[in-house]
């Protein structure tokens, strides 16, 4: 290859780790620096309130992983094992709940288990108590349900992903060899899927671990995401705050330490992709019904936080009864009408352009190092372009924060106070840049890489081989990437909440934050402004999966 062009590309590998080490490990840095005190730590540890707050956010972490791995394993081994009705449809059903942010969903979920709300409606019809599943005990419960309702899907799409990988003739010959079915199945299949345990589960446990917007929506300040958020006014005398995000950096660590140790022993390493077709059963009669009737119960529980949003969107009185007694669009009167609405959808439109944009170059350019150039080193920056999604955003959050209070250069370039434009851009940015790796990383390997080498061959210099021959090949991965680093930019909660100080820059999450917030007419209107969010994420998640199919469970592996 020209000396020229190789030291261009590690010139790029070079520009790109600088910009990752700035954007992301920096903030860390900084939130290490500033948090750790030996006094601050001892006040965590000494504190009751603190204690509690890590406590109760472990244990909702642990309940909702336990929940989500027990709905993602069912569903995945129904999807692998059997041919039913409806099959093709099923993992594009399963993307339902990821178009709407729990935090989001928490407003509709209010209704279903509020004192007076669906449920409790239905128990005393039948002559039962009321239950109070939003307050004490019933809270933490309620938390960890529409929680593990948004995330599963991303643990079932790493599971489907890793069963594909199996190769049969493992379990058959087990079977030869005399095994039974729940030999075959603890002994042979269960062992083969510890990778899509890891991949999923671990980013379900840190994310739950870390999420700031249930607990807050549900009223759930004895966790510690919440304690670090009610924090956010007194940073300049009480820096207790930075030192709860150490300590939740290093919980998290241990968690992800943790299930590495226990899932990510490689014995069973070589057991991968095998030369046979995975034959799944074909049920006949009313028993190919039976599979996707558990798809669709799924799929409905999952559904009422967005059933209860359009209720409450839409309902002008919903007290007391099962379904909504009135119809209106008064709320969407009363959203529009709102000072903060437009203008924070046109922030966040602001914002989410500028994120794709440097997500998409920043991933692509991250995926032709690792997957066409494959430069020495290449593989410790994949490992820095994944480590966003093992990073709580709450600490690379507080991390820009530390850093426009310490260092003048960022202080100068990135206000939050006077216009955080670039500071979140690039903050949903590097949240994003996962997921454009990812899917654009699928489509060079599945892409012949003799056409860009014929095209070289006829004269085709590097620049325009790469517009003409590879990006062309991987456009599809290249839109999902992008649709996925706007949409989900767009509803993104911690950096929202967090580096939005002004409600002249507000995000439409930090808008429905301080809608729902208001008395009287504020949580339905908040309502309607979420309707909207839900269906302009919906029209995102069914494009990407319209393109990608089954591979999009890649996009959410680490």
């Amino acid at each position: 290859m020209n000396p020229f062009r190789r030291t261009l590309q590690y010139l790029m590998m070079a520009l790109l780790a600088l910009f990752l080490g700035a954007f992301l490990l920096l903030p860390v840095f900084t939130v290490v620096r500033t948090g750790c005190e030996p006094a601050l730590f001892r006040e965590v540890f000494l504190s009751p309130v603190c204690r509690e707050g890590l406590f109760n956010s472990l244990r909702i972490a642990l309940c909702t992983t336990a929940m989500v791995a027990a709905i993602s394993l069912t569903l995945a081994l129904l999807y692998d094992r059997f041919d039913f009705a409806g099959k093709e449809y099923c993992s594009l059903l399963m993307l339902l709940p990821m178009i709407l942010p729990p935090f989001v969903g928490a407003l509709g979920f209010q209704q279903i288990l509020g004192h007076y709300g669906v449920v409790n409606t239905i128990l005393t019809g039948v002559g039962l108590p009321r239950v109070d599943f939003l307050g004490g005990e019933g809270k933490f419960y309620s938390v960890c349900l529409i929680e593990a309702l948004h995330l599963y899907p991303i643990f079932y799409l790493n599971l489907v992903t890793a069963l594909g990988n199996i190769d049969p003739a493992l379990e058959e010959a087990a079977a030869n060899l005399g095994a039974t079915a729940r030999q075959r199945f603890f002994r042979v299949r269960l062992p083969l899927l510890r990778g899509g345990f890891l991949a999923g589960g671990s980013i379900v446990l840190v994310w739950s671990f870390t999420e700031l917007g249930t607990p807050l929506m549900f009223g759930y300040n004895r966790v510690t995401p919440v304690q670090v958020f009610n924090g956010l006014n007194e940073l300049e005398s009480n820096p207790l705050p930075y030192t709860l995000v150490v300590v939740m950096l290093a919980v998290s660590a241990l968690l992800y330490g943790a299930m590495k140790c226990v899932l990510g022993r490689t014995e069973n390493s070589g057991a991968v992709k095998g030369s046979m077709v995975s034959r799944s059963k074909k049920l006949r009669g009313w028993k190919r019904w039976m599979p996707t009737m558990v798809f669709a119960a799924v799929a409905l529980a999952s559904a009422l936080p967005h059933l209860a949003l359009l209720g409450g969107a839409f309902s002008l009185r919903w007290y007391g009864t099962i379904l909504p007694e009135q119809l209106t669009l008064e709320h969407f009167d009363n959203a529009l009408s709102n000072p903060l609405v437009l203008p924070s959808i046109l922030n966040s439109l602001r914002y989410s352009v500028l994120a794709m944009v440097l997500a998409v170059c920043l991933g692509v350019l991250a995926a032709l190092i690792c997957v066409r150039w494959r430069l020495k080193g290449a593989w410790a920056l994949d490992v820095l372009t994944m480590l966003p999604l093992a990073i709580p955003g709450l600490v690379v959050a507080f991390g820009y924060l530390g850093m426009t209070g310490r260092y003048a250069w960022a202080r100068a370039v990135f206000n939050p106070v006077e216009n955080p434009l670039w500071l979140l851009g690039i903050a949903y940015a590097v949240r994003r840049i996962p997921y454009v790796v990812r899917a654009v990383g699928a489509g060079l390997e599945q892409s012949p890489e003799e056409l860009e080498n014929a095209a070289r061959n006829f004269g085709a210099g590097p620049v325009r081989t790469l517009f003409k021959v590879t990006l062309p090949l991987v456009t599809a991965n290249l839109l999902v990437g992008g649709l996925f680093a706007f949409s989900f930019s767009m509803l993104e909660v911690s950096d929202s909440l967090v580096l939005a100080q002004k409600s002249a820059f507000y995000p439409i999450t930090k808008a429905l934050l301080d809608l729902s917030q208001i008395l009287g007419c504020g949580p339905a209107a908040a309502c309607a402004f979420g309707v909207w969010a839900m269906a302009f994420l919906a029209l995102t998640l069914g494009a990407a999966g319209a393109l990608l199919g089954r591979r999009i469970g890649a996009i959410f592996k680490f």
